[in-house]
């Protein structure tokens, strides 16, 4: 066992002695020691319950004949951190957040890892460091909040929130209304209602196979999910005997698998940022085009919040992912799982409930999946778009630019009445570079939604939270921190968006371009010290999952 080397033999009596200190019995010396990565904290609803969740794991690892070790990671609420300096920290931390794990497990030699997570960084990062470290390890999300409820209606997250923010500063609500809907939105502990980034990973996790069946979906603060959190523990010792490890689940197929699901349910575009960056740890081929590759072949067989009305409780009290693993059965590929099963056995075994909630792939919300990935002088390296969230009517579309230099100057902008039917809305330097740190830009498109103007597009260097809808682009490659076309738009230009054909133009001659682009200066950099100027300095395009590449520090 990996744990051996800080327990065995009599070099080892110092590392013994200070594990006997932690109350370790000397029976447990024999035993594989298994990590409980777990990412509570006070600070986040999707995270406040997983003290119950680690009691869970923790008996199912000694019910599995290993000994538990909890340790801690962080967590960041995007709802929390967003539209202020907070929410430059939010993509940073899913780097962080791999190292630090490396750090633990590495220190003291586990034999495997049960990664406890919920929220939006802290799911990919964790995925990271279980690619990267390769030991034998196991995914348990917390799960879905459950819907609010007021005035006899179910409510969310991001409707009845940042886009009724919208709504009060029209008077179409009060404040009483408005303070109303904020305490009853979000009504107790669990990741945000809808597709949004949190629960969209936890589902990828599941279809993966790095999570037991169920889990994706399974309702935070539930029986079920306390379950499966002891099934978790005792599965990651059988994982541990048998020597298989998160490479061996995690490979081409476990990816290909996670993007068909992720067209098929219409996730968040983040994912465009997580995946790659779990492939790159798991050393497999990966690249931007497998999205759009997938989408044109993949229907997108539900409508869940934000662009439909499900929520997630509809998908798991309608079968959840093995419920969608049935549908897609012949599309997906056969792989191992952590639950022992291979991915189309419990797909055959799957039980759907609901023909609406999950469709056939004959009958689909949509044709093609739920992202689609752009091109064009705008964004020559891609750029991604859920446009099961558009409208049909935006699909192809032309405005008139109007730029903003901060997610902040647009929000002024929005929010004073000068955005209007018509425009795109151009958000620039909040790359991961520029941002640095890729903002969300969840307050802009939430306060466009709510303000009734449903035929203005946004186009950003930035990113979407998953519970953006509407004609949104995000994560435009090259950034406008290095030069990309985007810092060249000027108030006034053409910008054509055609989603069917895949395609986003600046309608400006390149003559012209070109002596913009001379006359461009490189901003200086936002932050100068701390996390952020590292991060900056380092991290990777949009185009290639805003990673760290090793291989980038060696050249």
């Amino acid at each position: 066992m990996r744990s051996d080397r800080v327990k065995e033999g009599l070099d080892r009596a110092p590392a013994r002695s200070l594990m006997y200190g932690t109350g370790v019995p000397e029976s447990s010396m024999k035993r594989a020691h298994i990590g409980i990565c777990s990412s509570f904290t006070d600070l986040i609803p999707g995270h406040t319950g997983m003290r119950e969740l680690e009691r869970f794991i923790e008996k199912g690892v000694h019910t599995g004949g290993g000994h538990a070790f909890i340790f801690s990671v962080p967590g960041l609420c995007d709802g929390i951190a967003m539209g202020h300096k907070g929410m430059h920290y939010s993509l940073p931390s899913r780097d962080a957040i791999a190292d630090m794990i490396e750090c633990v497990v590495e220190a003291h030699a586990l034999d495997g890892v049960v990664f406890l997570s919920n929220c939006d960084k802290i799911t990919p990062g964790m995925l990271m460091a279980a690619a990267r470290l390769d030991v034998p390890a196991i995914s348990v999300t917390a799960g879905p909040m459950q819907s609010g409820v007021y005035r006899m209606q179910r409510r969310s997250f991001v409707r009845d929130t940042f886009e009724a923010m919208a709504k009060c500063r029209k008077g179409e609500i009060d404040e009483q209304e408005m303070s109303n809907l904020e305490q009853c939105s979000c009504p107790g502990q669990g990741a945000c209602q809808g597709l949004y980034t949190a629960n969209t990973m936890a589902c990828l996790t599941e279809a993966m196979g790095m999570s037991l069946p169920g889990c994706g979906t399974g309702l935070a603060g539930s029986a079920k999910k306390k379950r499966i959190a002891f099934d978790s523990g005792v599965a990651i010792c059988q994982l541990v005997e048998k020597g298989i490890t998160a490479r061996q689940i995690m490979n081409e197929k476990a990816f290909r698998n996670a993007v068909i699901m992720d067209m098929a349910l219409g996730g968040s575009t983040n994912t465009c940022l997580h995946l790659p960056a779990i492939a790159y740890e798991a050393q497999v081929p990966f690249s931007l085009e497998l999205f759009d590759e997938l989408s044109k072949t993949t229907p997108h067989i539900t409508n869940v919040r934000p662009g439909g009305e499900f929520f997630m409780e509809d998908l798991d009290y309608s079968g959840g992912i093995p419920g969608f693993q049935q549908r897609l059965i012949d599309m997906l590929e056969d792989n191992i799982t952590v639950s022992g099963r291979t991915v189309k056995e419990i797909a055959k075994s799957a039980v759907i409930y609901d023909e609406d909630v999950i469709r056939p792939v004959s009958n689909p919300f949509h044709k093609q999946g739920g992202i689609a990935v752009l091109r064009g002088n705008v964004a020559e390296d891609g750029c991604v778009v859920k446009q099961a969230a558009v409208n049909d009517d935006m699909h192809v579309f032309t405005g008139k630019a109007i730029c903003f230099d901060s997610e902040e100057e647009s929000m002024e902008a929005i929010k004073s009445g000068k955005i209007e039917d018509g425009m795109v809305v151009v958000i620039r330097y909040e790359g991961p570079k520029g941002g640095p740190g890729m903002r969300e830009m969840l307050a802009p498109t939430a306060e466009i939604m709510g303000r009734g103007l449903f035929h203005v597009a946004l186009i950003t260097d930035g990113r979407f939270s998953g519970g953006t809808r509407g004609p949104c682009i995000g994560h435009i490659s090259p950034e406008a921190a290095e030069g990309g076309t985007i810092a060249l738009i000027k108030d006034g230009d053409d910008i054509a968006i055609n989603i069917p054909e895949r395609s986003i133009q600046l309608n400006v001659g390149e003559e012209e371009l070109e002596k913009r682009r001379s006359a461009w200066v490189k901003p200086k950099p936002k932050f100068t010290k701390g996390y952020l100027a590292k991060y900056a300095t380092r991290v990777s395009s949009a185009a290639q999952g805003a990673i760290f590449k090793t291989e980038d520090f060696f050249s």
